[in-house]
C-alpha cells in the first residue's frame, strides 16, 4: 500500500468513527428528550426498489417538510436521513429511540414561523408495506398519519429487487433459480416474525422476497383496513419518474401543503443488470394478473403498467 493510499484509508476510517460516535451521541440527546419530539405526520411505506430514495429526498426539497434530527449539516453524511425501519426491524428499541429521530416541537414551531406555513415531518422505509406487523404498529402509535405508497411495475420490482441483491454479492442464484428458491426460502418467515415479535429480524422475509414483495395488495390492505384509503395516497413508480414535480406536488397536496413549484428529476439506487428472459417475464405477468386487478379494485384506478 502507497503511503498516499494508506493515508485516505485512514482520513476514511476516522469519518466512519466520527459519523458513528456523532450518530450514537445524537440518539442519546434525542433519547433524553424524547416527550419534546413530535412523532412523524407521513410515512413513505415501500415499495422496495419502487423509487422510495428519490421521492423522499424529492419532498426534502419541500420547503413545508422537515428534516429529520439530526440535519446532515450536523453529521459528516452526503444525505439526510431517509428511514427509521422502526415499525418493521427495530420495534424492539422503543418509542423513544423512535422520537429521537424527529425534531423538536420547538425547532417545528421556528420553522412554521420562518415560513409562516405549517410544517410536517415524515419518513420512508419501505419494507413496512410488506412487513406483517408494521401498520398495526403504526395505528397504534400514530393513527392519524398519511400514508404514501409509490409502486412500480411488479416484474420490474421483482427484477430489480434481485439485481440489487445479486449486485451486492448478496444473492448466489440467478434469476429464475431465486424466484425458483422463493417459497422454500420464506416458509414459515412471516409466522416467526409474528410469533417471536418484536426481536426477530428475518433476511430472507426482506431480501429474498423477490415475488412476495410484487404483490402489493395483500399490504396495502393490511394498511387500509386500519388507516381507510381516504388516509393512504398510492402513486405509481412510472407516473413518477415520467413528471417528478407533479408527483411531489400531489404528495404535497395530499399531506395539506402547498403545491411546490420545483425543478427535480433523477433517479437515485438504480439497480442495472441485463435485460429478462421473456417467457420468464410473460410468466411473471401472468402470475400477478390477479393481484394487480386486485389491488386496481382498492385504490378505485387503473394503473401504468396494466
Amino acid at each position: 500500500m502507497t503511503p498516499s493510499a494508506g493515508l485516505k484509508n485512514s482520513v476514511s476510517t476516522a469519518k466512519r468513527l466520527l459519523m458513528r460516535t456523532g450518530s450514537e451521541a445524537f440518539r442519546v440527546i434525542g433519547s433524553a428528550t424524547a416527550d419534546l419530539r413530535p412523532l412523524p405526520d407521513f410515512l413513505l411505506i415501500g415499495t422496495k426498489r419502487g423509487g422510495t430514495t428519490s421521492l423522499y429526498y424529492d419532498l426534502l426539497q419541500v420547503p413545508q417538510i422537515v428534516t429529520m434530527f439530526p440535519s446532515a449539516r450536523f453529521l459528516p453524511k452526503a444525505n439526510e436521513t431517509k428511514g427509521v425501519h422502526f415499525f418493521d426491524s427495530f420495534y424492539g428499541k422503543g418509542m423513544r429511540w423512535y422520537r429521537s429521530y424527529m425534531p423538536t416541537a420547538g425547532s417545528r414551531a421556528r420553522a412554521e414561523r420562518r415560513l409562516g406555513k405549517p410544517v410536517v415531518v415524515g419518513e420512508a422505509s419501505p419494507y413496512y408495506l410488506f412487513h406483517p406487523l408494521a401498520a398495526a404498529r403504526a395505528y397504534a402509535a400514530m393513527p392519524n398519519a398519511k400514508i404514501v405508497a409509490l409502486l412500480r411495475d411488479p416484474v420490474e420490482r421483482t427484477h430489480s429487487h434481485w439485481k440489487e441483491r445479486r449486485r451486492s454479492n448478496a444473492e448466489p442464484l440467478d434469476f429464475a433459480e431465486a424466484l425458483a428458491a422463493e417459497e422454500q426460502r420464506l416458509a414459515g418467515e412471516e409466522q416467526r416474525i409474528i410469533a417471536e415479535a418484536p426481536h426477530y429480524i428475518s433476511y430472507p422475509h426482506e431480501q429474498q422476497s423477490y415475488v412476495a414483495q410484487s404483490r402489493y395488495v395483500h399490504g396495502l390492505r393490511r394498511w387500509a383496513d386500519l388507516y381507510g384509503m381516504e388516509n393512504i395516497l398510492v402513486l405509481a413508480s412510472e407516473d413518477y419518474y415520467a413528471d417528478q414535480p407533479a408527483a411531489v406536488a400531489t404528495v404535497s397536496r395530499f399531506l395539506g401543503l402547498d403545491a411546490p413549484d420545483l425543478e427535480i428529476g433523477g433517479h437515485l439506487n438504480a439497480a442495472p443488470g441485463g435485460a429478462m428472459d421473456p417467457e420468464l417475464r410473460k410468466r411473471l405477468q401472468e402470475g400477478f394478473a390477479e393481484d394487480n386487478a386486485a389491488l386496481e379494485q382498492l385504490i378505485g384506478r387503473r394503473l401504468p403498467w396494466q
